[in-house]
């Protein structure tokens, strides 16, 4: 009797502490409940990370604008879609994991009867800031993809919407997202990891990509263009101080997603060198951002043929800077700002300055970014290859090179503005036997499409002109 009690004292215990038996199933481990701003931090990361990672099954831009170039595995540098799932990584990162966070983080948000309206407003307007952003790397990256439907927990099959459709609604959405910013108030705080909450940091950064986005439908749409152009540019960066930098921890799983790829500490994995093409211009013009981007070999910046088996041994690296896990990725900066103003005053856009002006500006601002000095960005500048008066003629190639030089360690942005910009020149591998390869415009739908949204997918791929990497989105008709 005794022992029978013994055994039936902890049931009635357990028995007593909850108030049926679905409490059994809670997992008391894990939150049921997230706050909004750890919505929004998660999405912000996400979308760092799936922009920053070299992980060849995830992010290949920088093989596409020739910054590196691969040891021995080929089929990334020679622009191969289909053996690994990297169209559908990114898709699914940016579908899943950032756009499906932020839109919860926006209905908590309205759902705050805490908050103050001030600061509400502050708060949507910085996801509606961050959707806009990663709506456009969809549409960029793409064309046609799901977007009206996209997030429509009903409806299991998205149609896909009409790129320049999407677009033109997501600049519309940004206007409506700068115009809610109230800079005298706080927006999301302890969860703004770019910017701490300062709603005058995210007016700038607004405008700022308002620019990047009008400016990348100057060709088809100038009109348009000029007039978003003219509406942003006096509220744009004004120094690298305002620049858009998601920081990094030291330790997984916040650590720089380049250290995870190329740092000792986490990997011995010796899968990239530095890219011949971009070396090559470097060494040429004497660039003093070359020992913050490269290591050395025996004294000199050597590096690898691009799309071609390298030694690793044998060619300069990735700096160690870079590849710290604390080192910061940049969403978007003062340089690319200066870049873009420039190239507005080319167009004959009503903006403060000369585009010699801006397009000082910018390779200053790059320079000293890395660490290089003024007198190094003087001395730079004056070479008759960089000079604004005597570089090449067209106002593309100047402005598309030295953009180019810049951008380096955001591949995905490099990736839009050479497709944009048509500069600088980019070959592909010559490989024999391979047939003509061509440097993509654009990532093929994931495969997964096919199969489970395959009537979409295919209305989609006949809108645009095929389900290619070469076909052009509908921004590229120079």
């Amino acid at each position: 009797m005794k022992r029978l009690l013994i055994y039936l004292l902890p049931l009635v215990l357990m028995v007593s502490c909850v108030d049926d038996l679905e409490d059994y199933n809670i997992d008391r481990t894990r939150a049921t409940q997230v706050p909004s701003a750890t919505l929004f931090t998660g999405a912000v990361k996400n979308l760092t990370d799936v922009l920053t990672t070299p992980n060849v099954n995830i992010n290949n831009y920088r093989f596409y604008v020739q910054y590196w170039t691969s040891t021995q595995y080929l089929d990334e540098p020679r622009y191969n879609m289909t053996s690994r799932l990297i169209p559908q990584n990114i898709w699914q990162t940016l579908y899943r994991d950032v756009l499906a966070d932020l839109n919860e983080a926006e209905a908590l948000v309205q759902a705050d009867d805490v908050t103050p309206d001030a600061v509400k407003s502050n708060q949507m307007a910085q996801i509606e800031i961050m959707q806009v952003y990663a709506w456009s790397v969809l549409v960029n990256t793409f064309g046609d993809v799901p977007y009206s439907q996209a997030l429509d927990p009903d409806i299991a099959l998205p149609a896909y919407d009409d790129a320049q459709t999407v677009y033109n609604s997501i600049l519309d959405s940004l206007d409506v997202a700068i115009q809610m910013i109230n800079t005298s108030e706080e927006g999301f705080s302890d969860g703004d990891l770019l910017y701490e909450g300062q709603m005058t940091d995210w007016y700038k950064f607004g405008n700022s990509l308002k620019l990047r986005l009008a400016m990348v439908i100057a060709d088809v749409d100038p009109e348009q263009a000029e007039t978003l152009v003219e509406e942003a540019a006096p509220n744009v960066f004004t120094s690298n101080e305002d620049n858009a930098a998601f920081p990094y921890l030291s330790a997984p799983p916040n650590n720089n997603p380049i250290s995870a790829n190329l740092n000792p500490l986490f990997t011995s994995r010796q899968d990239y060198v530095a890219a011949n093409t971009l070396v090559d211009v470097m060494n040429e013009l004497d660039d003093p951002r070359r020992q913050f981007y490269f290591t050395q070999v025996n004294g000199e910046y050597i590096g690898g043929e691009y799309g071609f088996p390298n030694t690793y041994a044998n060619f300069s690296t990735v700096n160690p800077t870079i590849t710290d896990p604390t080192f910061e990725a940049l969403l978007l900066d003062y340089a690319e700002v200066e870049f873009l103003l420039a190239e507005a005053v080319e167009r004959g856009f009503d903006v403060a300055g000369t585009a010699e002006q801006h397009y000082n500006n910018g390779v200053r601002a790059s320079i000293l970014y890395w660490g290089g000095t003024e007198a190094e960005a003087t001395a730079y500048l004056s070479q008759p290859e960089v000079n604004y008066n005597t570089a090449a003629d067209d106002w593309r190639e100047k402005i598309g090179l030295q953009k180019w030089l810049a951008l380096y360690n955001r591949g995905f942005t490099a990736w839009v503005e050479w497709r944009r910009l048509d500069a600088p020149e980019l070959l592909p591998p010559n490989v024999e036997g391979a047939g003509t390869l061509s440097v993509p415009t654009r990532l093929i739908y994931p495969i997964n499409e096919q199969t489970l949204n395959g009537a979409n997918r295919a209305a989609a791929a006949a809108a645009i002109g095929g389900d290619e990497r070469t076909t052009r989105l509908f921004w590229d008709v120079r």
